[in-house]
């Protein structure tokens, strides 16, 4: 929730529930919204961790290095390794650890007091990320294959032949070079931007319901109940978000996989 919300608790028929203009914030100053200084200041948060965590690096790790190397073992094994295979990913995990901590950052913004709004939940940020994606893992593929013999990998699958590629090269282009990015941004946004407007829905509600409406019974339980799924909500969010940067990285671990393996 963010203060923009509050404006929306009442209006003169009644309660007014959120919906996608709460999610439209004013400018701070000039052109610079909330969304755009939340990237910035994950990028410097993420950034003055892990030089915190690594200056001082030791054999036996302290409680903060141990920290960033748990962290970096996880997305270096159980994500590129495991993915990419052990050949190429060592190439590759820089990005992908740098993408899962940039996307779960900006996700937990949307639990911080005073901050409260998942950057992802502006569709455009998740669409320039999942471009970003999109032209790694088909800039790999046109290196390791060649142009045209990327393409071929790509629309071609293994055993298909005759007049069947007629209906599955065109499918595959579609599947693999324009509906990836697409579903990728799209998971990321829809989860970031339903899981915060529940969370106004429970809270503005609750808070109607409690202080603003007629004082009765049936008001003052489903008031209580509101602000009880208002806290459920945000615990399941906790979780959401993790898995949400989980799955944008290992999906993209496995689109690069896709790109540099010899068989489609």
């Amino acid at each position: 929730m963010n203060a923009g919300t509050l404006a929306v608790i009442k209006a003169e028929g009644g309660f007014t529930p959120p919906g996608p203009a709460d999610f439209d914030l004013p400018p701070i100053f000039a052109e610079v919204t909330k969304p755009m200084v939340m990237i910035s200041l994950s990028v410097l948060l993420i950034f003055g961790l892990f030089y915190a965590m690594s200056r001082r690096a030791e054999v036996v790790p302290g409680r903060l290095q141990f920290a960033g190397e748990f962290v970096y073992s996880g997305v270096r094994n159980s994500v590129a390794r495991e993915s990419i295979g052990s050949e190429h990913f060592m190439k590759f995990v820089p990005y992908l650890f740098s993408l899962f901590l940039f996307v779960l950052v900006n996700n937990y913004f949307g639990m911080i007091p005073l901050v409260q709004f998942p950057t992802f939940s502006h569709s455009g940020y998740a669409y320039g990320l999942a471009l970003l994606s999109w032209l790694l893992y088909n800039g790999v593929g046109i290196w390791k294959h060649g142009a045209l013999g990327y393409l071929k990998h790509v629309a071609v699958p293994a055993g298909v032949g005759g007049a069947m590629l007629l209906l599955i090269v065109p499918l595959e282009i579609l599947s693999n070079i324009v509906v990836r990015p697409v579903t990728l941004a799209l998971r990321l946004f829809a989860n970031m931007f339903a899981g915060h407007l529940l969370l106004i829905l429970f809270a503005l509600g609750g808070e109607y319901l409690l202080f603003e409406a007629d004082v009765t019974a049936l008001n003052l339980l489903g008031g209580v109940g509101a602000i009880v799924m208002f806290f459920l909500v945000s615990a399941l969010e906790l979780l959401v978000m993790f898995l949400q940067a989980y799955v944008f990285t290992l999906l993209t671990a496995m689109y690069v996989a896709g790109a540099v393996s010899e068989e489609h």
